[in-house]
């Protein structure tokens, strides 16, 4: 993989837990630096944030922006931009080969993302040949659930934890509802919540988030 476009922080001297955190559609890799030090984590961990490429988003009247894939729509019958999103799952595959050529082992990685970028880390989770540490989700949906299904075996044994807004406007709470059940009716292991926020991350949501991720520093 070429030179990462994007951000990389560490929090000691020896990282032996890495967490790779897309951003959402419009944003970048400097969108979610201050979760950093939010999340309080005792252990070693490298945050790696990439940045989506530029792109035209048809649902934003064709604005060029960051995006990991095009939106046309969230009703059922719009289309979804499946080549798209294979194209930033490839992305982060690559991140997690270059973690593992660095040291640290698929269950010491962890996939998280906001919005799009928890669509992508879901299918890309998910489809892994080798269960990983888990994956996060805020604020966001499992797009293209069929093309998931269809494409192999479901990566069940990693822990998947999701959270959404109940006055969520952008991707409505009733989608990540059924992303859930899509998932735990598979037998992947889910922590679901939801917390009284619109599109965002409260003080809440991140305080269950870093009790979560606390599993990882007796690991």
């Amino acid at each position: 993989m070429a030179e990462l476009d994007g951000i990389e922080r560490e929090t000691g001297p020896k990282p032996d837990l890495s967490i790779v955190w897309l951003h959402g559609l419009g944003a970048d890799a400097t969108d979610f630096l201050p979760i950093i030090g939010e999340l309080e984590l005792a252990a070693d961990v490298r945050f790696v944030f990439p940045n989506a490429p530029m792109q035209p988003v048809t649902i934003n009247a064709g604005y060029v922006m960051r995006a990991w894939y095009d939106i046309v729509g969230f009703g059922p019958d719009a289309p979804e931009d499946t080549v798209g999103l294979a194209a930033s799952v490839g992305i982060v595959r690559e991140l997690i080969d270059r973690e593992l050529r660095r040291g640290i082992t698929r269950d010491r990685i962890v996939l998280a993302g906001f919005s799009q970028g928890g669509a992508v880390v879901l299918h890309a989770g998910l489809t892994e040949r080798e269960a990983i540490g888990g994956i996060v989700g805020l604020s966001t949906y499992l797009p293209a659930a069929e093309t998931l299904a269809s494409s192999g075996p479901i990566a069940t044994g990693t822990p998947v934890i999701l959270a959404h807004g109940t006055e969520d406007a952008v991707i409505p709470v009733a989608l990540a509802e059924r992303s859930a059940r899509f998932l735990l009716d598979r037998g992947v292991g889910v922590d679901w919540s939801v917390y009284p926020m619109g599109h965002e991350v409260s003080f809440e949501e991140i305080r269950h988030l870093s009790r979560w991720l606390r599993q990882f520093q007796t690991r």
